[in-house]
């Protein structure tokens, strides 16, 4: 079997292409377009502060069809005034033209530096440019994953496939993020460096039901991954369903089959961004267990994914329990260290409200894996939740001291 890609689900073209907005040569610009109108679904950040494709790209969704994506990396179109509306639109009209739909039926969306104008000369001739090369391989799906990337040190991409109806049915995405990650994305009616990430389907979905699914997949994937807790201005999440492979997804096995190759697909994008955090050496997965509700597992995970001194010491291999429970402590939820057991790597280190003995040499050494695994089970009740992020070292600083793009 061939291996499949964001272009895999049938209906859908992309392209990227160098437009001269980033310093360095690589793709800056992309476009990834459907045959026709599709069902559509997109989240957006809930920063208060949002850059001007994110309020163009709430109205446009709002109407659950679209005709595609423009997106451009190096330059976030935040705090730009009514300029950086009026490009974000002009963005719109140049990929509408290309596709042959209406401005308001293309989401727009930009990543990097923040407060810069965009340089709309290089901005036009990219999409243009950019018209001329659609195609759906995997090239063209490789070039429109690199047009995203900022930090990034490689380009994220996951696909799944299953039969309905004996027929296959293909869900993929691709998705940027390195720092600035901690997502809190909610549907463009909410009042309320970047996470991107785009989604394709083959399946026929109804606009409410694709909206349902993306936000419920969003609690367990791009909202449980974390690099510094930052919520970025410009992040969004946005899937489109091209229905090409005629199979109807509404409830039973086919709607389970969906929903769960939706969530495989989504998870393994935001696994992929806390491996490729901003300076990290190593993938830390935060799974606790037993907990009374299933918000307040989340909470103390997610607590103790962004503690700046539990990342240090994963970083520095050093097997320091204590701020592992003391993160857990002060998250919103119920917690007693006293009913607690945590293990570091498989090994215990503390439970029931006591230290366990263990060896540290060896556990220092298994802490130096490219993925740690830490594990605190609560026992206060049967609710579970993972968080991923990554360690914290001393490029992380680097990286983000220097950034100008």
């Amino acid at each position: 079997m061939a291996e499949l890609h964001l272009l895999s689900p049938l209906g859908f073209r992309a392209a990227g292409v160098y437009g001269g907005i980033k310093s360095k040569q690589s793709p800056d610009i992309g476009l990834l377009l459907c045959e026709s109108l599709v069902p559509a679904a997109a989240l957006f950040t809930t920063n208060q502060v949002v850059a001007a494709p994110v309020k163009i790209g709430r109205k446009h969704a709002l109407s659950g069809l679209l005709q595609g994506a423009v997106v451009n990396s190096g330059n976030a179109n935040a705090c730009t005034g009514s300029q950086g509306d009026k490009d974000a639109l002009v963005m719109c009209e140049l990929a509408a033209a290309v596709a042959g739909c209406k401005r308001d039926q293309i989401l727009p969306a930009s990543t990097g530096i923040i407060g810069h104008f965009l340089p709309m000369d290089k901005v036009q001739k990219g999409i243009k440019e950019a018209g001329k090369f659609l195609g759906n391989s995997q090239e063209h799906a490789n070039l429109f994953a690199d047009s995203i990337l900022t930090t990034d040190t490689r380009r994220k991409v996951a696909s799944a496939q299953f039969k309905a109806n004996k027929q296959d049915v293909s869900v993929a995405g691709v998705c940027k993020g390195s720092g600035m990650i901690g997502p809190r994305l909610a549907p463009p009616s909410a009042k309320h460096a970047t996470m991107l990430a785009y989604l394709t389907t083959d399946a026929q979905i109804a606009p409410p039901l694709l909206r349902k699914l993306l936000a419920e997949v969003t609690e367990t994937s791009f909202h449980a991954v974390t690099i510094d807790h930052h919520t970025s201005t410009n992040d969004m999440v946005a899937i489109f369903a091209s229905g090409a492979s005629g199979v109807p997804i509404k409830g039973g096995k086919g709607l389970e089959s969906f929903t769960g190759a939706l969530r495989e697909v989504c998870q393994s994008l935001a696994y992929q961004i806390a491996s490729d955090g901003e300076g990290a050496s190593k993938v830390v997965v935060i799974t606790v267990r037993k907990a009374a509700s299933q918000r307040e597992a989340m909470n103390i995970a997610r607590a103790i994914a962004d503690s700046p001194l539990v990342k240090c010491a994963m970083n520095g291999n050093d097997p320091n329990w204590g701020r592992i429970i003391s993160a857990a402590g002060y998250a919103d939820a119920k917690f007693e260290a006293a009913r607690a057991h945590l293990t570091l790597q498989g090994a215990t280190v503390f439970s029931r409200g006591r230290p366990v003995e263990f060896e540290r040499e060896s556990l220092s050494a298994a802490l130096t894996f490219h993925e740690v695994n830490v594990e605190l089970t609560c026992n206060l009740g049967n609710h579970e939740a993972v968080c991923w992020t990554c360690d914290l070292s001393h490029e992380y600083i680097t990286i983000n001291a220097d950034y100008h793009t």
